[in-house]
């Protein structure tokens, strides 16, 4: 009879991990506080894009329940970024709030087709330095955020965020059952309501909304003009928001050491910005701090504490909306400078890793850094890196071409081994490596230890030749791998060489 009723293995459903008592709580009160750090700042973007503050709350929410289902990166956080409050702040001063609407509908748009294209594949281009740089800027503008809530407030603002590092860098020396960061904000709400103190609180960073957010449609024309005006904005939008997103999951990866579906993640923030678009929000990408806070400060590991985290915050927003207003800004400044601090990469700017590590690599680091902080756009900051890099590679290789030369026993030919990798850069030194006057009637160029690379290195072998054709002389080109005599029978005698 048992063996009637049970079924097979290989049909038996695997049991998400969340289901687990331990897991589930864990992911539970990650949310919570995702949700409670979420408000501040979804409140501080909204101001910052030029909306009402409803519309970033809206769009954290939206983003975080759609992108729970949707992303690639189980745990990471999408909720309305100022990265992408940044780029639609122009577009709603000079156009009002239904054309940022729809921008962030053709935004996403944009963000699914580029998915469908492969855009994710593009990561692998990223070097470590520049992670290193993305990660270290991030900790400083998250840091520098929240310089503005510690000028100008009461003295006793100061006693309550060391109160509250002290239990988010102690508490969990004692026990790991409840998040420190929840912990925190609880206690300081409670003991500044219950001794009637005059800090900041959240209810000062703007209105909270008392409805839920509805579907509707942007009241725009939609004419060519409209597309014309939200086109360069939307694109902006599914740019920034993907390099971000796909910057943080790559972080998420290496601190969970787990691997995450980057082209899922790519289409998923689509979807996600075309939801929050249609029920009226400002759009978004993943956010750093608020991932970390969900992954190191509270270790969460799954789908559900990013579900939770949306859900949370439209509750508390809309139904515990006057509870909400009433918690210190301190404990949560307190608990974002704490995931600036663990975000940093200290290991990197240490003087024993400095002196060890190429000039290189700490150039790339510094500049992805530099203009970051500059633009404060981590965008810019990973592109400005990125050809940094490129540079410096192109540099380092073109320099690793080496030729050497022998002439055999006769003395009738003089037999040059090219040795590296040529392309545009390296090529050019190439030409000037061979004696033109002095070298005997026949030369053979042997290629075994080369690889061509561009069109580049066709022509200056072309000149090459071409100097010798001039003096009477004859050159042979041997041992090509089979990709360099593709390219070389393809493009040889092609560029018009008159040197």
């Amino acid at each position: 009879m048992s063996s009637v009723l049970s079924a097979p293995p290989r049909l038996r459903l695997s049991r998400p991990s969340w289901l687990s008592p331990k897991v589930f709580r864990t992911e539970v009160l990650a949310g919570l506080v995702v949700a409670l750090a979420l408000i501040p700042e979804a409140i501080s973007f909204s101001i910052l894009a030029g909306v009402d503050p409803r519309v970033g709350l809206f769009a954290s929410f939206t983003m975080a329940v759609t992108i729970a289902f949707c992303g690639g990166r189980p745990a990471m956080i999408s909720a309305a970024t100022g990265a992408v409050a940044l780029v639609v702040a122009p577009l709603v001063k000079a156009h009002g709030l239904d054309y940022l609407i729809a921008a962030v509908i053709l935004g996403g748009a944009i963000q699914v087709l580029l998915a469908v294209l492969g855009v994710a594949k593009l990561m692998r281009f990223i070097p470590r330095s520049v992670m290193v740089g993305f990660v270290n800027a991030l900790a400083v503008m998250i840091f520098a955020a929240q310089v503005p809530h510690l000028l100008g407030v009461p003295w006793l603002v100061y006693p309550l965020i060391a109160a509250s590092l002290a239990i988010i860098v102690g508490l969990p020396r004692l026990t790991r059952a409840v998040p420190a960061p929840l912990v925190a904000i609880v206690v300081l709400t409670v003991v500044t309501v219950a001794a009637h103190t005059a800090v900041p609180t959240v209810g000062d960073e703007g209105a909270l909304p008392d409805s839920l957010p509805t579907l509707g449609v942007p009241q725009v024309p939609w004419t060519l003009d409209t597309l014309t005006v939200i086109a360069p904005y939307a694109l902006g939008i599914a740019l920034v928001g993907l390099m971000e997103s796909l910057m943080t999951a790559k972080l998420v990866d290496d601190i969970t050491d787990t691997h995450s579906n980057k082209t899922r993640e790519s289409w998923g923030q689509g979807v996600a910005n075309i939801v929050t678009g249609f029920f009226g929000g400002m759009g978004g990408c993943a956010m750093i701090g608020q991932t970390m806070i969900n992954v190191k400060a509270s270790g969460a590991r799954t789908r559900l504490s990013t579900f939770l985290a949306g859900v949370f915050l439209l509750v508390l927003v809309v139904a515990l909306g006057d509870v909400v207003a009433v918690i210190p800004m301190a404990a949560l400044v307190a608990v974002m400078i704490i995931v600036a601090v663990s975000t940093f990469d200290w290991h990197s700017v240490a003087p024993k890793t400095l002196k060890r590590m190429p000039y290189g690599e700490t150039t790339v680091m510094l500049a992805t850094v530099a203009t970051t902080l500059a633009t404060h756009n981590l965008a810019i900051g990973v592109v400005v890196g990125v050809l940094t890099a490129m540079v410096i590679f192109a540099r380092r290789v073109a320099h690793l071409v080496d030729v050497t030369s022998v002439l055999d026993p006769d003395g009738g030919t003089r037999i040059y081994s090219v040795s590296g990798e040529l392309f545009f850069a390296s090529s050019n030194d190439l030409v000037g490596q061979f004696d033109y006057a002095n070298d005997p009637a026949h030369v053979v160029v042997d290629m075994t230890h080369a690889h061509i690379w561009d069109a580049s290195s066709v022509a200056a072998l072309d000149a090459i030749t071409t100097k010798y054709a001039a003096r009477g002389k004859t050159v042979e080109i041997i041992e090509l791998n089979k990709p360099s005599a593709h390219i070389h029978a393809t493009l040889a005698g092609q560029f018009g060489v008159g040197h």
